[in-house]
């Protein structure tokens, strides 16, 4: 089952929470970069054309070794994706050519 790509925003708010921000994006249009300010901090942009998120060092401040480590966290997250991905990938393709049904009136090589 397939479904057309979307992006999609949720807040949550509740008298006794602070509010909670839920972005999901699902979407070949999904761009991931990183840009830095004139000062030299970078930040970490995924965004679509609905939506645009960005991470940065704490307080928009110099880099704490916190930052240096969440960094880390979301390099190693972004890796397994990328093997999750590829795997499922592989494994479509695999049995998309198992599925195939042979042309009627082909032989066999």
């Amino acid at each position: 089952m397939t479904t057309d790509p979307y992006t999609y925003l949720t807040i949550s708010i509740t008298s006794d929470e602070r509010p909670r921000v839920n972005v999901g994006f699902y979407t070949p249009g999904l761009r991931a970069d990183v840009r830095k300010l004139e000062s030299g901090r970078p930040y970490l942009v995924l965004e679509s054309d609905e939506a645009y998120v960005s991470i940065s060092t704490t307080g928009a401040g110099p880099a704490t070794a916190n930052d240096v480590e969440t960094a880390r966290r979301i390099l190693d997250a972004a890796a397994r994706y990328l093997a999750d991905c590829e795997r499922m990938h592989a494994d479509q393709s695999a049995d998309s050519d198992q599925l195939a049904l042979p042309v009627v009136g082909e032989t066999a090589a």
